[in-house]
Parts: structure tokens; sequence; C-alpha cells
């Protein structure tokens, strides 16, 4: 088994790309749109997902199901990488910017938070940008 992660442009947090996944589909499936097809599909396929980082943080998973060619605008091939429609709640934990995706080995994978829910805590409800200091601090 072999994941991706990815940042998720545009998408402030794990909720708004739960409503995204309601219209952003192809021949009912979940994508995200990439330009290059990975080389490891077959191990992404063996129960991967594509973890998504948002506002420096991996805040969320969507467990692969396929993938799919397109064209893009300028008339070049491109990948989809079709998802569940689950998004799934990770431990946050805090991730540089970087362009396309990257290959992310099971062991260097954030834990699943158990219920979904980000923190019973109550700092779940704070701006992103102070839970991702926070997260860089160790504090969360």
């Amino acid at each position: 088994m072999l994941h991706m992660i990815k940042l998720a442009v545009g998408c402030a947090s794990p909720d708004i790309l739960r409503e995204w996944t309601k219209t952003e589909r192809i021949n009912g499936h979940v994508y995200v749109q990439t330009r290059t097809k990975p080389k490891r599909t077959a191990e992404i396929l063996d129960g991967g997902s594509i973890y998504r980082v948002m506002n420096g943080l991996i805040t969320c998973r969507q467990p692969v199901i396929g993938f799919d060619h397109y064209t893009r605008p300028d008339g070049h091939q491109g990948t989809l990488i079709l998802v569940s429609d689950d998004v799934i709640a990770v431990q946050p934990r805090p991730m540089r910017p970087f362009q396309g995706w990257r290959y992310l080995k099971p062991e260097d994978a954030p834990a699943d938070l158990k219920g979904g829910q980000q923190h019973n805590d109550g700092t779940a409800n704070l701006p992103p940008t102070l839970r991702a200091r926070l997260t860089e601090l160790g504090l969360l």
C-alpha cells in the first residue's frame, strides 16, 4: 500500500472539501486533477488514500478508488485521481507548500481521528492559521 499527498488549493477546511464532493464529479466519481499519472498506481489502489493539505496542515484523506485520463484545457493529457466521497479527518500535521503531488508511505501518514472529530477540547473552532501554529509548536 502507498498513499499520495496533495495541496487542496482554494479549500480551507475538510467541511468545504465535503461540499465540493457533492458537485465536483465526473461519471459519478469525485476526482482530483493532476498533470502526471503516478507510476505506482497498483500500490496506491491497494488501500491507499490521498492526504489533503489545507492552510499548511495535513487535515484529511480520501481513499483512492481509481485513475482516469482527461484532456486539459491546453490540449495535453492529464490524470484524474478518482477518490471516495468519504473525507476522513486525520491528526493535523504541518506541511510546507509544494507543487503537484507526492508519494506518502503508510508509516509517515498521520493517524485518523476517532469519530472524525478534529478535537473534542474546543480547538476545532480555532482559526486554521492559529491551529497550524499551535500544531507547529507541538501544543495540539
